[in-house]
């Protein structure tokens, strides 16, 4: 069981460095648009974007490993 724990933390380190940084760069992307050129709001969307890909990539290592 331990093993199948250790591959799956794995996978999700492995989704969360494409998906944190694909939707930090997205939220940027968005809020740069929307004209929020200010240093905080910059790094507001990245931070949310880095934590709104933990439960993104722990649910996509979920359905890659069923």
């Amino acid at each position: 069981m331990r093993e199948r724990e250790d591959v799956m933390f794995r996978l999700i380190l492995l989704v969360f460095s494409m998906a944190a940084t694909t939707l930090a760069g997205a939220a940027v992307v968005a809020v740069l648009t929307l004209g929020h050129v200010t240093l905080s709001a910059i790094v507001t969307a990245a931070v949310v974007g880095f934590v709104a890909a933990v439960p993104v990539s722990w649910f996509v290592a979920r359905q890659i490993s069923s």
